[in-house]
């Protein structure tokens, strides 16, 4: 395998009871490389991205993370939850909703990511969610409860606590699909910060101009299948399929693919 691969998905396929959800979903992601999933909804993006960390066990294919399968033992079957947490902690993932924990503060949220999944000592553990809040602009909020945060704040918490588990790779999906307008701004701009830094992400995103700024690839999927992809500005600048030029257009009649 090349060095720079880190990441393989390998005729991924999901189907729920006749439902097929994904059919033979196939790319590389190289170290610091950030690919945005983009298309219609319901077109398999989201699980995607839950398939490549079992969040969503995939009915067929493979799941690669520098050379090791996820998900399944040697002999196939698929691994218990205890078995895949180590793998898990390699992969990061920012849902939609975020998930945090209500009765713990902002710091404790963060903090029991790398004591539970690394075995870090809790000075340490301290230590990193203080540098993390940082980095994601809310150190004046470690001591607040998640409640009393904007749906913005809220949502660079749960990237900071993804943070802190010291992935390889970054999943975000549709991170900014649930805040109010004005807050999206807030979120996106920590990811590119993220993105700058050169780190690996894998981002579901209806913002296309977001996706055109920040990956490096573009894949567009339709019906469970990639359709097309690329390099971002091309992808996006000049379409060859029919299905994405019918999308971008859709876009643009909508208000400029922000939705």
């Amino acid at each position: 395998m090349p060095t720079d691969i880190l990441l393989e998905v390998s005729n991924l396929c999901k189907s729920f009871g006749s439902l097929a959800v994904l059919e033979n979903v196939s790319f590389n992601l190289r170290r610091g490389e950030r690919i945005a999933l983009i298309g219609p909804s319901g077109s398999g993006k989201s699980t995607c991205l839950r398939a490549i960390n079992y969040l969503e066990p995939p009915t067929k294919g493979d799941v690669v993370l520098e050379g090791q399968v996820i998900g399944r033992r040697r002999n196939g079957q698929q691994m218990s939850d205890r078995e895949m947490a180590p793998q898990r902690a390699e992969i990061g993932m920012v849902f939609q909703h975020f998930h945090l924990w209500p009765h713990l503060s902002v710091s404790e949220n963060i903090v029991l990511q790398p004591r539970k999944v690394r075995g870090m000592k809790s000075s340490d553990a301290r230590a990193l969610s203080a540098q993390l809040l940082s980095k994601v602009h809310l150190a004046h909020k470690a001591d607040e409860m998640p409640q009393r945060l904007s749906g913005g704040q809220q949502q660079r918490v749960a990237i900071a606590r993804a943070l802190a588990q010291q992935p390889k790779v970054l999943l975000f999906d549709e991170p900014t699909s649930a805040l109010d307008p004005e807050l999206v701004g807030e979120v996106l701009t920590v990811i590119k910060e993220l993105a700058s830094e050169g780190r690996a992400m894998v981002l579901v995103t209806h913002e296309i101009s977001f996706a055109r700024e920040v990956a490096d690839r573009i894949i567009f999927m339709d019906g469970g299948r990639i359709v097309e992809e690329g390099d971002a500005k091309a992808v996006l600048d000049n379409p060859q399929s029919p299905r994405l030029k019918q999308f971008l257009a859709s876009l643009q009649l909508s208000g400029g693919g922000h939705g």
